[in-house]
């Protein structure tokens, strides 16, 4: 059965399309703001440690969500504040915090009756397990990440060109750095759903990237970002339907080549426009 047939017919596959597409709302509406503010490797540190989270729940028959996200916010305050401290080896402590939340996950996780098929589905996502309640529930975290982001949208773009200014003025410029984090925090969790642990910074960075080669404001590219990133969702789920493959690497994978052809493409139209306006200079002094 092709894919576009089964989605008419399976509600589960349904249900991992909606929740794949508000994974790549959030991701497009966050993405930009990790990107312009280069806060990848804190991302990246954030989201590995969340596993430990993760891993507590499992052990204590909670919900690994919830874990996720309780994890998720308190590893985001702790990695910001080390940051605004201007404490040395910032990156050593980051990596210390992956390092060990992935370590305390994993230890969790493994003293927990049949925790492969779970680690598994943490590490590298699984859409078709995806319920109408993480539909609704998904929903609603996407829709409170825009409102939140509306309402400090431009205090949070004064922080990010110019932080000093934005201070001088008077706007609480390190709670707003925190709260970015937080939702970093909050966002990370949201893809997990779609491709999992490993590869959730690649959704979260990508499309953004890829965005900011075609336009130049931040709500532009967050828009782009957002289309972006539903279309591979879309496209990922789809190949890895027809292919029977793993739908978060085909997600990725996808992301990946749609990034790279996009940056060859921005390189090449600018030494093509660099050797033309070479050109003209040398035809105004002949």
């Amino acid at each position: 059965m092709n894919f576009i047939a089964a989605l008419l017919e399976q509600p589960f596959l349904q249900q991992a399309l909606l929740v794949g597409l508000l994974a790549g709302m959030a991701s497009g509406l966050i993405g930009p703001y990790v990107v312009v503010k280069r806060i990848g490797y804190m991302a990246g540190g954030i989201a590995h440690t969340v596993l430990a989270g993760m891993g507590v729940a499992f052990f204590l028959g909670s919900s690994p969500m919830v874990g996720a996200f309780i994890c998720a916010i308190i590893a985001a305050l702790l990695i910001g504040c080390i940051s605004l401290s201007g404490i040395d080896q910032e990156d050593t402590l980051i990596s210390a915090f992956w390092a060990v939340g992935m370590a305390v996950g994993l230890l969790f996780i493994s003293q927990t009756p049949g925790y492969r098929t779970d680690l598994m589905s943490l590490l590298f996502g699984n859409l078709m397990l995806s319920t109408r309640t993480m539909v609704f529930g998904l929903g609603g975290i996407v829709a409170a990440l825009a409102i939140i982001l509306g309402l400090i949208h431009r205090p949070l773009v004064a922080v990010i060109f110019d932080e000093e200014f934005t201070r001088l003025r008077g706007v609480p410029t390190r709670a707003l750095y925190l709260l970015l984090l937080c939702l970093v925090a909050v966002t990370i969790v949201v893809l997990l759903q779609a491709v999992g642990l490993i590869m959730v910074i690649a959704l979260l960075t990508l499309p953004a990237a890829l965005a900011g080669h075609h336009v130049r404001s931040l709500v532009g590219m967050m828009v782009m970002a957002s289309l972006m990133s539903m279309l591979f969702i879309g496209a990922g789920l789809g190949v890895a339907w027809q292919a029977d493959l793993p739908a978060g690497a085909t997600i990725v994978l996808l992301t990946g080549i749609g990034y790279i052809i996009s940056l060859t493409g921005h390189r090449l139209n600018r030494l093509f426009r660099r050797r033309q306006a070479a050109s003209g200079t040398e035809r105004s002094h002949s």
